[in-house]
């Protein structure tokens, strides 16, 4: 008898124990288990539609940035660049795992240079998602590639509207699944250069000149069609090639229509000669220019022929905005900045790219959960997270994703440049501003 009731505690002492792992499997879903199997961590977004990646212990999850980082506009892309690499830096670690970006990527701000980039980014399976283009042009080349290898592309800088939508709620020629941008759609830009020159100036005859990049071309046609719609005239609307030096006669083309103003939303160098030329046509000594973004540039700021054109661009003055993923705010990144690189970004697009990172490191974080000591980043989880952005506060404001990848605050200002050798106080001339 007393065998028997031996036996019997030791049974029973058993079954607590069983109960009680039981009950820690139940309660601490399993580091050891798999999502498939009801373990994971718990609301990990995705639906495994677009595969899984896998980050075994030890190894570091891929992102990549993809910017102009050499040639004529570099100036746009470095300080992209250095906004992923201070956004990783600042992020820290996703649930114990480092984020790598690799070497930085050269789009070379055109279509050759992105669809390059873009072909060994996809080739490389680890990679979750890439923080760029800088230029509309290699965007339209490399967003296909990137949407279709299961990843997402986040720009800071392109503005083309081609790259989203209509904003009638009709997607753009060119818009990809899978492709963000930080950045404003043009179709703003356009719009508040319009109204500044018709509305504020005064002025009802105005030119356009364009590169045929799909920024400068979309640009220039959201301020001319923008500027039909409030009454003015258009004059002209003519285009260079980027790598043309003698303006004089596209000029002499657009002098034909005595236009008031001349907007030339583009690049240097293609811009310097324009800003040098202009003056010698006849027909244009009494015309206002006008420039955006592309030319809101230390480069170009510094030449004594920029003198007097106002530029329209993204609304910099961020204050002390701060990023909700990092804490950090405007002024916090650019003291980093400064004290990292030796001088102040030279080009505007430093906080949208910021901002873009640290969104793309809160949806790995949103769609992954550990097996065992793996990492596990459902691809398609990642695109659910960026989908559903609403009200995230960035450096730039807050930031609400459209259906197709617009996320950008989209307020512009209009300054006028003063003085080529006191850059800050022109960058503070706001002589307008728009915010839809």
């Amino acid at each position: 008898m007393k065998k028997l009731m031996k036996l019997l505690s030791v049974i029973f002492a058993l079954s607590l124990v069983a109960a009680a792992c039981s009950d820690d499997a139940t309660t601490d879903a399993g580091s050891d288990t798999t999502a498939a199997d009801g373990g994971g961590d718990a609301g990990y977004l995705g639906d495994g539609s677009l595969g899984e990646v896998t980050v075994e212990a030890g190894g570091a999850i891929q992102i990549r940035s993809l910017n102009a980082i050499t040639g004529d506009v570099a100036f746009l892309g470095l300080p992209n660049q250095r906004g992923v690499e201070q956004a990783i830096a600042d992020y820290g670690q996703i649930k114990g795992f480092d984020v790598d970006m690799g070497v930085g990527l050269d789009d070379l701000c055109s279509a050759d240079g992105g669809q390059a980039a873009a072909q060994s980014i996809v080739a490389d399976e680890q990679v979750i998602g890439v923080i760029g283009t800088s230029c509309s042009g290699a965007a339209t080349a490399a967003a296909p590639l990137i949407g279709n290898a299961g990843m997402v592309m986040i720009s800071g800088s392109n503005t083309s509207p081609a790259l989203t939508s209509d904003q009638q709620g009709n997607a753009g020629p060119d818009y990809s699944v899978g492709y963000y941008r930080t950045a404003h759609n043009d179709l703003f830009q356009g719009a508040a250069m319009a109204e500044y020159v018709f509305n504020e100036l005064g002025l009802t005859t105005a030119a356009a000149i364009h590169d045929g990049d799909p920024y400068t071309d979309g640009l220039a046609t959201a301020f001319t069609n923008a500027f039909t719609e409030l009454g003015g005239e258009v004059t002209g609307y003519s285009a260079v090639a980027k790598e043309d030096t003698d303006m004089v006669p596209v000029l002499t083309e657009i002098a034909a229509g005595s236009p008031e103003a001349l907007f030339f939303p583009i690049f240097q160098p293609a811009g310097d000669f324009i800003a040098d030329q202009v003056g010698s046509v006849s027909g244009l000594e009494n015309t206002q220019l006008f420039a955006a973004d592309g030319l809101l540039v230390d480069g170009f700021l510094e030449l004594p022929q920029s003198e007097g054109i106002s530029f329209s661009g993204p609304d910099t003055r961020f204050g002390e905005n701060k990023n909700e993923s990092t804490g950090v705010n405007a002024n916090q990144f650019l003291e980093t900045y400064e004290a990292a690189n030796g001088e102040a970004p030279s080009a505007p697009f430093w906080g949208h790219s910021y901002d873009a990172t640290a969104m793309l490191l809160d949806a790995i974080a949103a769609a992954s959960y550990t097996d065992g000591d793996n990492l596990v980043i459902d691809r398609a989880g990642v695109r659910e997270y960026l989908n559903g952005i609403k009200g995230y506060s960035g450096i730039i404001g807050t930031i609400n994703c459209d259906d197709f990848g617009d996320c950008g605050s989209q307020k512009i200002t209009i300054i006028e440049h003063l003085s080529s050798s006191d850059l800050d106080a022109s960058k503070a001339n706001v002589k307008f501003e728009y915010a839809p």
